[in-house]
């Protein structure tokens, strides 16, 4: 891309895709400047643990020069899967082998401070949350954030996430709800404080599901497991209910109620968790999620084609998406012809993988899962590994 004048280029989301975009633009020589509503990098909790796939969000932490960075961080142990029926019994009991590194875990938060210290210091504008994005001439935007700050740029990029602002400059899609509702518990200093479901989720994660329910135990670093417990449900129960959410023993009751008969072991991921549950409905853009090319402005990750959480493909998507872009604007003349090689490439990509609401009904359906029910996790991660292989090989 020619250098004078050189282009004004806005990042909006410092999540794993937005970062990943400006790391990879800066190592090409290219400016950038992300803003975030965030007032810090460690602002707020980041959520829970992500598994990095060797074909799409190691890759792109290649192009970022931090793969050595991730390893250095990751636990691949967490690649550990246990899949139980409600009833305890046990289906699958995945350990991988101490040189596996298809997918290893990171936490969330360890991942955006890798990330977010890599960049030249003051890219990140902290404390800026996006209000509006009018359009201007030539395919440039005014962005005005709720602090009063105005940014004219030839390019914005929408890294924001599920309810993007910048999605409507280019389509008119919003997120539908799933049926499914999360709620997260959280278990501090587990391996002392609550050995019983240390031992329950292991090093990895443990799951069991059915008639339309299922509870998930995943470790993270530092001691910590987060549970998940879901039910097929509307998207915000407990307010139509008339339950306070941060009324920890009402909500635990009414879920004890809603899981009578499950397994003693699995219902202390509902019983023994420090501190609130907190409402985590599943929501989709429905797929495929295409748009009108349209000068100066993008998306990225969720903003693009936000995914249910079955299948792992949010955040690693994300951050291939942001590396591709970035390698593109990098690659070629304009950013008009940098935009449309992007989305000829992630469009298909995103269409193919689909928004994961299926994957849902299969999961969380009537009835009981059984043995035909459960992946083979050892050729999930030879899938990522030749999927690693093809991609490079291009």
């Amino acid at each position: 891309m020619p250098t004078t004048p050189a282009p004004q280029i806005a990042v909006i989301g410092a999540g794993p895709g937005g970062l990943t975009c400006a790391r990879v633009l800066q190592r090409h020589g290219i400016d950038v400047t992300v803003h975030d509503r965030d007032a810090a990098v460690d602002a707020r909790d980041q959520g829970g643990t992500l598994d990095l796939h060797a074909d799409s969000g190691q890759i792109a932490l290649q192009e970022a020069g931090l793969l050595d960075g991730f390893h250095d961080l990751a636990r691949p142990e967490g690649q550990a899967q246990r899949m139980l029926t409600r009833h305890g019994e046990v289906l699958a009991d995945y350990r991988p082998s101490g040189e596996e590194d298809a997918a290893p875990e990171i936490d969330r938060g360890q991942l955006r401070t890798l990330l977010a210290h890599s960049l030249t210091p003051g890219t990140i504008q902290w404390g800026h949350t996006l209000t509006s994005a009018t359009p201007g001439p030539a395919g440039t935007h005014r962005l005005t954030f709720d602090n009063g700050v105005t940014q004219d740029v030839d390019l914005v990029i929408g890294a924001d996430g599920a309810w993007s602002r910048v999605r409507p400059l280019v389509s008119d899609a919003t997120p539908v709800y799933t049926g499914v509702t999360f709620l997260e518990a959280r278990f501090d200093e587990v391996d002392t404080a609550h050995p019983a479901v240390a031992e329950l989720v292991g090093d990895g994660s443990v799951f069991a599901s059915g008639d339309h329910k299922g509870l998930f135990g995943q470790r993270n670093g530092n001691q910590q497991v987060r549970a998940y417990i879901a039910l097929r449900d509307e998207a915000d129960r407990y307010r139509a209910a008339g339950t306070d959410l941060d009324d920890t023993e009402a909500v635990r009751a009414a879920l004890l109620r809603a899981f009578a008969g499950w397994d003693e072991r699995l219902l202390a991921l509902i019983t023994d968790n420090d501190g609130p549950y907190v409402n985590r409905p599943l929501f989709v853009l429905p797929a495929p999620h295409t748009w009108p090319h349209t000068p100066g402005v993008t998306l990225l990750g969720d903003a693009a084609h936000l995914m249910s959480p079955f299948g792992g493909h949010g955040a690693n998507f994300a951050m291939l998406d942001g590396c591709e872009l970035a390698l593109a604007l990098a690659r070629h003349d304009t950013l008009d012809e940098a935009v449309a090689a992007y989305e000829r490439t992630m469009l298909p990509r995103a269409a193919a993988a689909g928004d994961g609401a299926a994957a849902l009904e299969d999961v969380f359906g009537p009835g009981d899962r059984g043995r035909a029910d459960v992946p083979d996790f050892a050729k999930e991660k030879e899938r990522y590994r030749q999927g690693a292989a093809a991609y490079r090989g291009r």
